[in-house]
């Protein structure tokens, strides 16, 4: 029967890590083909997989290449492939212990085997070397990690200010959790991390923001952090009405400008005293207006249905499942699909599921409408 199947195809390129396929369902079935491990047979390459939800989650059944090479069958029975769907809520992935924060611009995280991509979000929670030492500051805001080793990563925050003290030696109760799903309303609540003042203003965001020229803006900044100037209320000039900005560049996935002369504001203070950490609230730039990639024009040679897309990091662009939207402030992002797992397989740990750095990789994914048992 086909009658309520759904199917989907596509490619991607490895990057050695664990790889997100966004879909509008679930699959029930996967398979996966990689190009590169198949054109070229070598000693553990995984040219062919496939997984079956009967299977359960995070389990795959491969074809690799011996030494020989020949090939053969084995299963990978741990980070293999899986389904996931985001919620309405941030979710989160398990506490891992914060080994060290070093007081550096950016600061460099130590978290042994932190399994962590760059581009992924963290949350920290309990950053306190003594009863009134740390980093607790920066607590509860989410960062875009850029991965420098298995053990470290570096965030985009400057912690070599006279408030902030370097953390070791694993102190109790330091912890990061991975924000599984952070971008599924965008371009949603950025965090500020520094302003630049000038005849234009360049916003630096702890995580991307995901704006683009022509979107308008507000900020809510409390008044420890300085720059209060900024704030769309109150508005002195038309009282009640909010004052806002629009963007006028796009510098990177964490830097925007604004079209606000800001020359004559207080500067930006990201160095929040450790005695205020309680009831503490933080700088923020917000999505106000209606242009941005709540809807992708459809062109000659475009796709037929165009998702918005938000851009985590990088260059790198990520479709949402929605279909054409009209242009908003905001769009759902709510997220499911599978993921591909960087697992090993049973017989052979040198293997590697989602292949090695720069593989081309096909997938084609399926939801049956009926499945017996």
């Amino acid at each position: 029967m086909t009658e309520y199947s759904r199917m989907a195809k596509g490619k991607f390129t490895s990057t050695g890590g664990a790889q997100i396929v966004n879909l509008p369902f679930q699959p029930d079935f996967v398979e996966l083909i990689n190009y590169t491990a198949a054109a070229t047979p070598a000693n553990h390459g995984i040219p062919y997989a496939y997984w079956d939800a009967n299977m359960g989650q995070g389990f795959a059944i491969v074809d690799l290449f011996n030494a020989t090479p020949v090939l053969i069958t084995d299963s990978v029975d741990l980070n293999g492939i899986s389904t996931f769907s985001a919620g309405q809520l941030l979710q989160y992935g398990a506490r891992q212990q914060v080994v060290g924060i070093t007081k550096a611009d950016p600061a460099v995280v130590t978290v042994t085997a932190h399994g962590l991509t760059s581009g992924d979000v963290v949350i920290f929670t309990g950053l306190y070397q003594s009863a009134t030492t740390g980093m607790p500051q920066i607590d509860g805001i989410p960062f875009t990690v850029t991965v420098l080793t298995a053990d470290t990563f570096s965030i985009p925050w400057n912690t070599n200010q006279s408030e902030y003290t370097a953390l070791s030696a694993s102190p109790s109760g330091a912890y990061m959790k991975k924000v599984l799903y952070p971008y599924l309303y965008e371009p949603g609540v950025a965090y500020i991390s520094a302003i630049t003042l000038g005849t234009t203003t360049t916003i630096d965001t702890t995580d991307a923001h995901n704006f683009v020229v022509g979107q308008e803006v507000a900020f809510r900044i409390p008044s420890s952090w300085g720059t209060i100037q900024l704030n769309s209320l109150p508005n002195t000039l038309t009282p009640g009405s909010p004052v806002y900005g629009y963007v006028v560049a796009v510098t990177d996935y964490n830097t925007v400008v604004v079209n606000i002369n800001s020359s004559a504001y207080t500067a930006f203070n990201s160095n929040q005293p450790f005695a205020d950490v309680s009831g503490q609230s933080f700088a923020q730039i917000v999505a106000v207006g209606d242009v941005n990639t709540g809807g992708v024009e459809i062109t000659s040679g475009s796709a037929l249905y165009p998702p918005p897309y938000i851009s985590p990091i990088g260059t790198t662009r990520v479709n949402s499942i929605n279909g054409p939207a009209i242009k908003g402030a905001f769009f759902n992002n709510t997220s499911q699909g599978f993921i591909v797992g960087a697992g090993t397989a049973a017989g052979d740990t040198s293997s590697v599921l989602v292949g090695a750095v720069s593989d081309v990789i096909y997938w084609r994914a399926f939801l049956h409408d009926l499945s017996i048992p």
